[in-house]
């Protein structure tokens, strides 16, 4: 009885197998691992199902511009910087609290290399700004459509970080430092707290090439030991392609003989479940294949933008050609918050290297031909949400690894970089956030007159994730997987003053 019944089990595997091996369906790389631990497979008896509190948002929409957005042309504008332009540091009355040493190495942690030098020369402000809104908030004129949004708009103006170079990327999204390895990511715990609001989507979605290998690559959206199933998954913003990693292996195969090729696998499937009902590999295999189906229905009429009047279109600056590109993305992003989507990623800047938005030289060309890029998209963004009834329940936030530093950047050893541009800057920077119960019209925290340290209400970055998590109803003290241990600055601690 006991051989007859494996033998049974093993040539139902079998047919399993060979149908799916025969029936035109391929899934691989990061959507595979990501599916087929959705529904169970290697779930831990411990994770959680649920929020610890009555959440304010539904979504975040976490934009991230890839190389350091100088802090000091986009949000924290400071008017010493031409009122000294030219002098050094130690020409200014701010000398003693900028050089300090120990104030400068106590947050950086750099076992493998000299810190980078400190450039003296101080650089003025490549834009123009304005005091905006209502509430006057101040913004730099390359963002005119944000600058029409400063009544919505909370700026952070205390983050610091612990790296100076690019591994601050992964930083940013992890906590870690990038020489720690891989950790679950701010995405990746929202995903492990909540799952999905959407059977048809993935509960994290990635849209925009991530970072390079030099900065965290798919770490930066990974889940670590959470595991694949809570990684975020990328899509394409592409009607006629979204998903590059979900797709049948049959090219010319049509969508209803897929779906009968689905049909008849559900039911080689269910026979197989009847027979073995305790079997949860099994029921996550189903779900899974389900799920693949389900996306290769739903994703592609989610990209479908002619769906959307030419007004809209034209809110997100898909009409002009410089921010056509991200306003897609953006516009993206919504309809899949619409959809019950928990945790959307944007990544802006990618170039195989550091990221666009790096500024060693000719910030002022650089940054104001970026900012043409993103500006419109996400004032669109956040105006959208906002007319529709939807930002209040979806949190948008705009952040970069680093800001750029206040003095110009000379080196010896390269001819281009000869004070046109500015540094990499840990010590004090900006990040933007807007609706999910956050303030609008607001300044919380601030750097010292230079732009240089962040001084007043200090932030490092896991407490921006805790805000997050805290706003989508998670506490993230709560959120440890049992057997590993996380650390303080893991955790992070809620900006509470920034909440409505």
């Amino acid at each position: 009885m006991r051989a007859s019944k494996t033998n049974r089990r093993n040539s139902s595997e079998s047919a399993r197998r060979d149908f799916i091996k025969h029936a035109g369906m391929s899934l691989s790389g990061l959507a595979l691992t990501s599916l087929l631990y959705r529904d169970g497979q290697l779930l831990s008896a411990n994770e959680l199902s649920g929020a610890h509190h009555r959440p304010k948002a539904k979504s975040v929409i976490w934009i991230f511009l890839i190389g350091g957005l100088s802090h000091l042309e986009s949000f924290d504008p400071k008017p010493a910087l031409n009122e000294y332009a030219g002098k050094t540091f130690d020409e200014t009355p701010f000398a003693e609290q900028v050089l300090d040493q120990e104030k400068l190495n106590e947050n950086l942690l750099d076992p493998s290399k000299q810190k980078r030098e400190v450039y003296k020369k101080i650089m003025p402000l490549q834009v123009d700004y304005q005091a905006c809104g209502n509430s006057g908030l101040e913004i730099s004129n390359w963002f005119p459509g944000l600058q029409k949004q400063a009544d919505n708009l909370c700026l952070l103006r205390g983050m610091w970080t612990i790296d100076n170079n690019h591994g601050a990327q992964l930083t940013y999204h992890t906590g870690r430092k990038i020489t720690e390895g891989a950790f679950p990511t701010v995405g990746s715990w929202v995903s492990y707290g909540l799952g999905s609001a959407n059977q048809n989507l993935p509960e994290y979605v990635v849209l925009g090439n991530p970072s390079a290998d030099c900065c965290g690559a798919a770490w930066t959206h990974g889940a670590s030991y959470l595991g694949p199933k809570h990684a975020g998954v990328r899509l394409n913003v592409d009607p006629d392609q979204p998903l590059s990693f979900v797709q049948s292996a049959v090219k010319d195969q049509s969508s209803e003989q897929q779906a009968r090729n689905f049909n008849l696998l559900n039911k080689l499937n269910g026979l197989a479940a009847q027979e073995f009902p305790d079997d949860s590999d099994l029921k996550a295999r189903i779900r899974s294949y389900e799920l693949a189906f389900e996306m290769q229905t739903s994703v592609p009429d989610l990209m479908d933008f002619d769906q959307e009047t030419a007004a809209t279109r034209s809110l997100y600056g898909i009409d002009t050609p410089e921010s056509q590109d991200f306003g897609r993305k953006c516009l993206a992003a919504r309809r899949m918050a619409e959809q019950g989507v928990r945790f959307i990623q944007l990544f802006h800047g990618y170039r195989g290297n550091a990221g666009a938005w790096d500024s060693h030289r000719d910030l002022k060309k650089n940054h104001s031909t970026l900012c043409k890029q993103v500006d419109q998209p996400i004032a669109g963004l956040i105006a959208d949400l906002k007319q529709r009834g939807m930002l209040d329940e979806t949190m948008v936030v705009v952040g970069s690894e680093f800001g750029r530093t206040p003095g110009a950047e000379f080196r010896d050893d390269n001819s281009n970089v000869k004070g046109s541009g500015r540094d990499h800057h840990p010590h004090g920077f900006t990040v933007m956030c807007s609706g999910g119960g956050v303030q609008g019209g607001k300044i919380h925290g601030a750097t010292d007159e230079l732009g240089f340290h962040a001084v007043e209400n200090r932030h490092y970055v896991t407490d921006l994730h805790a805000t997050v998590l805290h706003q989508l109803g998670l506490d993230s003290h709560l959120l440890e997987l049992p057997g590993r241990k996380r650390l303080e600055s893991d955790i992070g601690e809620v900006i509470h003053d920034v909440l409505v």
